[in-house]
């Protein structure tokens, strides 16, 4: 029984020292002290205090893992910023306009005051389905250097998802924020909520009231995890939505959120588009050099609209990746050293046509 005791005692002092070797919160120092107390009491009882030790040690393992004060440093270079944003978007002036605006501020408030901690707008990204909402969230975080998490919404019908599920259940954890932010270890991660519109029906009010306190900075520098039941501040974390309509989102979410519509290509745009950004990184993940695979100018109209309108450029970049691949068979089997698509071999390298 001795060495029983002695091994107990000696798990909840390995415990209290990983809680000293990490700066937390004061006041979640307190809570855990009050935890490290109920242990003390457990351990006449090897069975209780054991199970209970697991589960506090889970917890301490989540704490830990929070980056509570760890910040990225921003990237404020314009100029940087416009060359990344054109490499991954062709068009979309406005939009990247409004990001450059963002950038600037940031800068003139970090240098003129320092002190002041900065509310970031709340975008929302609003357009039909291929028209880059998610890529320029994307783009957003590589600009300033932060890192991205994201959280899709598409068929979300438990709240208990993005808001985590009390330690008193079996296999509790954190919620999808509080999953993220251990993930990036950083505290002002880019955050995006990907088709905020596209949540369960029977779920769609209790998620709404979740996001109306996640994108409020009023409130969400206090946001409250039901796993790790204390406030972890999200303030300085750039919220970015996206969704295909407005019209399932509640108002007081929308009243948070900064609409920026995402027009739709017209097929111009797309010929430019597949031309000089989809293709050149086919043909780099297909193996194969842009001498090997020449498509002929005319064709181009009609790997745009193989099967008629459509406002993005998900179907073009299928179809791109799809003459890559073919063209990659093609010279792998010997058959061929280079592909000219041409009205002779379209229907043969898009069967779909």
């Amino acid at each position: 029984m001795e060495s029983e005791a002695l091994s107990v005692q000696q798990a909840i002092t390995n415990l209290t020292k990983r809680v000293e070797a990490v700066t937390l919160p004061p006041g979640l120092k307190d809570k855990l002290a009050e935890l490290f107390a109920q242990l003390e009491i457990n351990a006449h009882s090897e069975a209780t205090f054991w199970q209970n030790y697991q589960n506090v040690s889970k917890y301490i393992d989540w704490l830990i893992d929070i980056p509570w004060t760890s910040e990225s440093k921003d990237i404020l270079d314009l100029r940087f910023a416009t060359e990344k944003l054109n490499e991954n978007h062709y068009g979309l002036d406005s939009v990247k306009q409004r990001i450059l605006e963002y950038i600037s501020v940031i800068a003139l408030q970090k240098n003129r005051y320092p002190d002041q901690k900065l509310r970031a707008p709340i975008l929302l990204f609003v357009g039909l389905v291929g028209t880059g909402k998610t890529t320029m969230a994307k783009s957003i975080s590589d600009v300033l250097g932060r890192q991205l998490i994201r959280i899709p919404f598409g068929g979300l019908g438990d709240p208990l998802y993005l808001r985590g599920r009390s330690r008193n259940y079996p296999d509790a954890e954190p919620g999808a924020i509080i999953r993220g932010l251990a993930q990036v270890k950083t505290i002002n991660p880019v955050i995006l909520l990907d088709e905020i519109d596209r949540v369960a029906d029977d779920a769609l009010n209790t998620i709404m009231g979740v996001l109306v306190e996640l994108l409020d900075p009023e409130q969400n520098n206090r946001f409250t995890d039901h796993y790790i039941d204390y406030p972890v501040d999200l303030s300085q974390a750039l919220f970015v939505a996206t969704c295909n309509n407005t019209n399932r989102i509640a108002t007081a979410v929308m009243d948070r959120l900064e609409t920026i519509q995402m027009p739709s290509y017209t097929d111009e745009e797309k010929i430019a588009i597949g031309r000089d950004y989809l293709l050149p990184r086919a043909l780099k993940d297909s193996g194969i050099s842009k001498d090997e695979l020449v498509i002929s100018s005319d064709m181009w109209p009609q790997i745009v609209r193989p099967l008629g309108f459509d406002a993005g450029v998900r179907t073009l970049k299928r179809n791109i990746e799809g003459l890559c691949r073919k063209t990659a068979l093609q010279i792998f089997e010997g058959k061929a050293q280079k592909i000219v698509v041409d009205a002779t071999n379209i229907k043969y390298l898009m069967p779909q046509w």
